[in-house]
């Protein structure tokens, strides 16, 4: 069991949410908003996407995430900012003619991933570490072996805590390899991504068996998408690992109940500390991730 665990709020993604809660934020006041709310309910890392304003729709608007950032950073709230880098990696394919890109492909190289990352030098960002069949029909999301070692060698450069984010166990295997080959700084940090179709189902077991396939030294958090949201919480602190809540991943509270972000941290909190653990401090999760400006 994981004794100081840090919670981190996924704040709104880039999926198609929004028509689907009052709640999911849009805007960057609202998605700043949105991670001081969850600051204050006790969450010590946001996990933060952008959207269109006009459409809802994810987005790579380097101006959008400055926006959110400097709302984030200037309000005095102390929380561990986290910034997603797996925008840019869609490819939805034509059911006549698989060699061209139809509408909602949106796929750009490794570098070009990252400008946000590079401008805003955030305390975290994600690197998506591998290929998946996206759901039904014909999206990919897109993410080579090369792409990953181009993208974490430069967000190393940066001086910015790459967070590995697993879809199936192929992801976690490579993963490490990114771990051997020295383009990941000690604490290595994974996120463990279960239910997300079709990649690693939310089974406990399997959870089990991706844990122990984890380099010696790894720190790591997982989350289950929809109604396995918040007893996956205490799965993954049971396991020894930390936790992810938000609206990303569920719009629910209970069944019927639509959450906000902070009520989502807030209940997170009452299961960590229901298990007799400690809801870790950004200043905690900074000395336990070995991140920049740790006491």
């Amino acid at each position: 069991m994981n004794d100081e665990v840090i919670i981190t709020c996924a704040l709104t993604g880039a999926g198609d949410t929004v028509g689907k809660s009052e709640h999911v934020p849009v805007t960057p006041e609202q998605i700043a908003d949105s991670a001081i709310e969850a600051a204050n309910a006790g969450a010590a890392v946001v996990h933060i996407h952008v959207r269109d304003v006009e459409t809802g729709q994810g987005s790579r608007d380097v101006a959008l995430y400055r926006e959110v950032v400097r709302r984030v950073r200037e309000s005095g709230v102390d929380v561990v900012v986290n910034l997603t880098a797996g925008m840019g990696g869609d490819l939805v394919l034509d059911d006549e003619d698989p060699l061209k890109p139809v509408d909602g492909t949106d796929l750009v190289n490794a570098r070009d991933r990252l400008p946000h990352v590079e401008e805003l030098l955030p305390d975290i960002c994600t690197l998506d570490c591998g290929s998946l069949n996206f759901g039904e029909g014909h999206q990919l999301y897109v993410s080579t072996p090369d792409m990953l070692r181009v993208g974490a060698r430069r967000v190393q450069e940066l001086g910015v805590k790459p967070e590995l984010e697993i879809f199936d166990t192929g992801n976690l295997w490579f993963a490490t390899k990114l771990v051997e080959e020295g383009l990941i700084d000690a604490p290595p940090l994974f996120q463990l991504c279960m239910g997300i179709p079709y990649g690693a189902p939310p089974n406990p077991q399997l959870l089990q068996v991706m844990v122990d396939m984890l380099p010696a030294g790894a720190q790591w958090a997982s989350f289950a998408i929809g109604r396995n949201q918040l007893p996956w919480v205490a799965e993954s602190v049971l396991r020894g690992g930390h936790v992810r809540v938000g609206l990303e991943d569920n719009l629910y509270l209970s069944k019927g109940v639509k959450a906000t972000n902070g009520q989502l941290v807030e209940r997170a909190v009452r299961i960590v500390e229901d298990l007799g653990a400690t809801v870790a401090s950004p200043d905690t999760a900074r000395r336990i991730l070995g991140l920049k400006g740790a006491a």
